[in-house]
């Protein structure tokens, strides 16, 4: 079972077929985000050509003028990427449906500037890691030291800086959890 974003998910293992299983996958989150009121020309989900290459799945849409994306990358392939991107769009998607929460509230969860992957590369550099590093308990554990480095309470604390390093470890939190 994953656990992401407070959802658990029985993880799959995708041997065979896995290109058109990618493509059920892809349909799967276009029918589901339908459902909720997105033209299925605003939603874009790039479908590897080989997919059981160890590649990040991405869905972005656009819903009432706000631009949505998610990703995923923390399995061994491309076709699990898309499969656990699929699932997490749809459990929330259905909490729509259900009353659960508003489509606000899915806005919200989902929203990103279209400057998200610059921001994303600056917050890894500020963590010093590599450009490429998805390995969430990696920069959890530069948060920590640089937190105790940076605390304003510290002599060697720096409040900017500091104030940098939480909305560093969000976006990078938000894209990788």
């Amino acid at each position: 079972m994953l656990k992401i974003k407070g959802h658990e998910i029985g993880s799959v293992v995708i041997k065979g077929a896995s290109n058109r299983r990618a493509i059920q996958f892809q349909n799967n989150i276009i029918t589901i985000l339908r459902k909720i009121g997105v033209n299925e020309n605003d939603i874009d989900i790039p479908l590897e050509r080989i997919a059981m290459k160890k590649v990040k799945a991405s869905a972005t849409w656009w819903l009432a003028d706000d631009r949505m994306h998610y990703s995923h990358n923390m399995q061994k392939n491309y076709v699990e990427n898309l499969y656990v991107l699929s699932r997490v769009i749809e459990i929330e998607a259905n909490r729509v449906l259900s009353g659960d929460i508003t489509i606000a509230d899915f806005i919200s969860e989902f929203r990103e500037d279209k400057d998200v992957h610059q921001k994303r590369q600056e917050a890894r550099e500020f963590f010093g890691c590599d450009h490429d590093e998805t390995d969430f308990t990696v920069i959890n554990e530069k948060y920590k030291i640089l937190s105790k480095e940076l605390h304003p309470d510290k002599p060697t604390g720096d409040l900017e800086k500091f104030k940098q390093l939480n909305v560093a470890h969000k976006i990078l939190k938000r894209e990788l959890t």
